[in-house]
């Protein structure tokens, strides 16, 4: 039946109307759903991922992880190739403080189960990658994390909002066109990509990450390695008893990491083929420019070097084209090849993240890492934040940022900026009265971890109150975000503040240093500042340094010049504690000589009543140079002219039997700066 002429179209039980209002019937299309909403995101199940997730969990916020494969630590189910981890893992160390013994475990997490230490998955000191990734399939599953496996993220975009926490919103695609939104993204996919040069004949060399690791593939066969890390040579320990020769060509000499105090640079258990280099059994190593060399295959199918601008320069077959070596007898590479194999590292995957992220814009470490600040945050977007291995452009060649027992504390610091910055909730802290100020400071320079992997990275900040009668402690804060640790933090560094950090001297390595020279280990206290062995130095500031001062500090300090600063004599091994007697709570601690020198320091920092008196010169050990410490009189203001120490501060006690409080032979002893 048709219509009534006389029925309203707009009107209740008006048919057109009905059809406008029911969404299924209308012609108009409906507005796309919004994608699932996550307040963090992470990237990446691998160790920094999970370590975020801990974190993000204790806290109870809102967070997913995205993980492509099956399991957390896929990189570690085919990397090292040879199965054999570099990090150590060490069980005993004599002592049963926790943060104590994390400074030598180098694999585990940080959680509050101590059933998750990665001593219980191994015994040897350099793990089986396969124990990696037992151990964090076993973190992920009893912690009980947000993982979403199988999940490939294949395109990562902004979508501006007002709104939102930093005024946009991330928007991740998966492998399947399933859309994510969070607002928070953290970046935690490590270095995966290998790296690679381009030159003439490269076709023809094969990857570490596809090339065979059966030594019976190489037996009696010319090899030549490109690269000069530990995969270049893991990869020649493997075969090296095997082949006729290797030789290993890179544009960078041999660096040894216990000459460079870098983890990342070649470890002893790996370097098996410096030696039938040296004690010449036909393995050598080389320096050149990779990128001007070339390689050409012969009717034999073997590989001769040659260099490219003479393969530019001719248009003949491959069998005609000139070989250095027929014009230079003495020339290294004159042998051929049966097997060139790339060796050079791995660079971050930024084929993810579309332009309007801006998470690279160049510099030195534009392909190997994402650019990011000093807090970890990319420097083109707010809330983007690089987690793990693919941070380490802070600390590069510096510190330990890239691995896990370096950046496991940085995961710590970004998640206490983030938790400030959006949840209110300050950096934690501890207060304490000015008296304990000495005991707290010895005790973490002698126990914690954080701040013995993460040197001239991380450091403990003191700040003091008004009057300099208590003061708030705050571990593990990244130094060069200092002039902003009042926005970080959430804590007032009104009255002046103390900067606790571990540092090695300044010639502890180079090209033409002997690292082993006799009286490395400095034998007096006022040669302190001097010491090659990794040390805390205290920095003592008035005010809170401004950015241009920590960006335009001199060059070679990790900080500014401070008002006072005080070294700690590093000792052997690497050890601060002494004869000279334990405190009750700590297994590490010096003696009260140590207290007594320190406070007596204090004092004449805090204190100095007498602008002439000698206490009140610039707090430097005799013969160091200005540009070495503060420099200058330190008058006092006439506000502290009428301060006194508060009660028990400067009675430093007395120094042990038959010693004089002004001389000091305990290794552990700090400098009477």
């Amino acid at each position: 039946m048709g219509l009534s002429a006389a029925a309203p179209l707009w009107g209740p039980p008006g048919l057109l109307l009905t059809i406008a209002l029911h969404p299924a019937l209308s012609l108009r299309p409906a507005k796309a759903s919004a994608p699932p909403h996550r307040d963090y995101c992470v990237l990446g199940a691998g160790p920094a991922g999970l370590q975020m997730a801990y974190f993000l969990q204790r806290a109870g916020r809102d967070y997913a992880v995205f993980e492509r494969a099956p399991e957390p630590g896929s990189f570690f189910t085919r990397y090292p190739r040879h199965r054999k981890l570099i990090s150590i893992n060490k069980r005993y160390t004599g002592k049963v403080n926790a943060e104590f013994n994390l400074r030598h475990d180098w694999n585990s997490l940080l959680s509050h189960d101590p059933r998750l230490l990665f001593r219980h998955y191994s015994r040897a000191y350099f793990p089986d990658a396969g124990d990696m990734v037992r151990y964090l399939r076993d973190f992920a599953d009893r912690l009980r994390l947000h993982v979403l496996y199988n999940t490939t993220i294949a395109h990562v975009t902004l979508d501006k909002d007002p709104r939102a926490w930093n005024g946009h919103y991330f928007i991740l695609t998966d492998q399947k066109g399933q859309a994510y939104r969070c607002s928070v993204l953290l970046v935690a996919t490590g270095l995966s990509v290998p790296n690679q040069v381009d030159f003439p004949g490269s076709e023809y060399v094969e990857g570490y990450e596809s090339v065979s690791v059966d030594p019976m593939d190489f037996v009696g066969q010319n090899v030549l390695i490109l690269g000069r890390g530990n995969s270049a040579f893991e990869t020649a320990e493997n075969i090296f008893d095997v082949t006729n020769f290797i030789h290993m060509l890179s544009r960078s000499r041999v660096r040894l990491s216990w000459a460079t105090h870098y983890v990342g640079d070649l470890r002893a258990i790996n370097n098996g083929l410096l030696d039938t280099y040296q004690l010449k059994s036909l393995d050598g190593l080389l320096e050149s420019d990779l990128t001007n060399l070339a390689l050409v295959k012969d009717r034999e199918g073997r590989f001769h070097v040659t260099l490219k601008y003479l393969l530019e320069e001719t248009n003949q077959t491959a069998d005609a084209i000139t070989l250095p070596q027929d014009d230079n007898d003495n020339f290294a590479m004159r042998d051929a090849y049966d097997r060139v194999i790339r060796c050079l590292g791995w660079n971050f995957d930024f084929s993810i993240f579309n332009k309007s992220l801006r998470l690279s814009s160049g510099g030195e470490f534009s392909k190997k890492y994402p650019l990011v600040k000093a807090s970890y945050e990319s420097k083109g977007s707010r809330g983007l934040f690089v987690l793990g291995t693919a941070s380490h452009s802070v600390d590069y060649r510096k510190s330990a940022g890239g691995f896990i027992h370096g950046f496991r504390y940085t995961v710590r610091a970004v998640h206490r900026l983030l938790e400030h910055r959006h949840h209110g909730v300050p950096w934690p802290s501890t207060e304490h009265p000015i008296t304990q100020l000495t005991s707290s400071i010895v005790r973490r320079v002698n126990e914690a971890s954080g701040l013995y992997q993460m040197f001239t990275v991380l450091a403990d900040v003191v700040l003091l109150k008004e009057g300099a009668t208590a003061f708030e402690y705050l571990e593990e804060f990244p130094m060069q975000m200092l002039a902003q640790l009042e926005t970080i933090t959430g804590r007032s560094a009104k009255h002046g503040l103390f900067v606790i950090n571990m540092e090695y001297g300044r010639n502890f390595s180079g090209p033409d240093k002997d690292v082993f020279f006799y009286d490395r280990s400095v034998g007096h206290i006022e040669d302190a500042w001097q010491s090659n062995f990794l040390h805390p130095v205290i920095y003592y500031y008035r005010h809170l340094p401004t950015e241009q001062e920590v960006r335009f500090r001199p060059a070679d300090w990790p900080l500014p010049r401070p008002t006072a600063i005080h070294h700690i004599r590093g000792g052997f091994p690497d050890r601060l504690d002494g004869p000279s007697g334990a405190h009750s709570t700590s297994e590490a601690l010096p003696g009260e000589l140590l207290r007594h020198r320190f406070a007596k320091l204090l004092c004449r920092v805090l204190f100095p009543v007498r602008p002439n008196a000698p206490e009140a010169a610039a707090l430097l050990p005799a013969g160091v140079p200005e540009n070495a410490g503060a420099c200058g009189q330190r008058a006092p203001s006439s506000a502290w002219s009428r301060e006194r120490a508060p009660a028990g501060l400067c009675r430093c006690g007395q120094a042990p039997e038959g010693q004089h409080p002004g001389s000091l032979e305990t290794p552990q002893a700090p400098t009477d700066v």
